[in-house]
């Protein structure tokens, strides 16, 4: 394991480019949360082929989310990988007590994290290597996830 590196970012390139990094570092178990994925480029080519890659080495994916329609509406490479990899994808909705949190964030392999601190903004940090940065976002995924209930199944019924 290499020196932890932490960098800060402001800008929706700067964000995605942390995001896709991290898609590509993790190896057992993504954990994803945010209000709606809109500013996350979720159904892009490449991050498709990159979630397959993890998908088919084993790996699990969760998203958290408030909203399910863009993802529905923008996002049907992502839908794909949902329906084929449906034992390895699991997405939940929030419960509506649960709607006020607006940060965003993306953790892997409790290793690597990219958040950002409000979702209406681009300003936030990349932590890679560093699992005491991990800690306190997957702690609160954890919370989040277990009072969400399941929205998306195989057939995409759920959204």
């Amino acid at each position: 394991m290499s020196e932890p590196a932490i960098v800060r970012f402001d800008t929706r390139r700067a964000l995605q480019a942390h995001w896709r990094a991290l898609l590509g570092r993790a190896v057992r178990r993504i954990d994803l949360f945010d209000p709606d994925f809109a500013m996350l480029p979720l159904g892009a080519p490449d991050v498709e082929a990159t979630l397959r890659a993890f998908l088919r080495g084993g790996g699990t994916l969760r998203l958290a989310l408030h909203d399910a329609n863009f993802i529905a509406r923008a996002c049907p490479r992502f839908l794909g990988l949902a329906r084929y990899y449906s034992q390895r994808i699991e997405c939940r909705r929030s419960p509506r007590s649960l709607r006020h949190l607006s940060d965003a964030f993306a953790l892997a392999d409790g290793l690597h994290v990219v958040r950002r601190f409000h979702c209406d903004h681009m300003r936030g940090e990349a932590a890679f290597d560093a699992p005491a940065a991990v800690e306190p976002p997957a702690v609160r995924f954890e919370a989040l996830w277990e009072e969400s209930e399941t929205i998306l199944c195989p057939t995409v019924v759920g959204l």
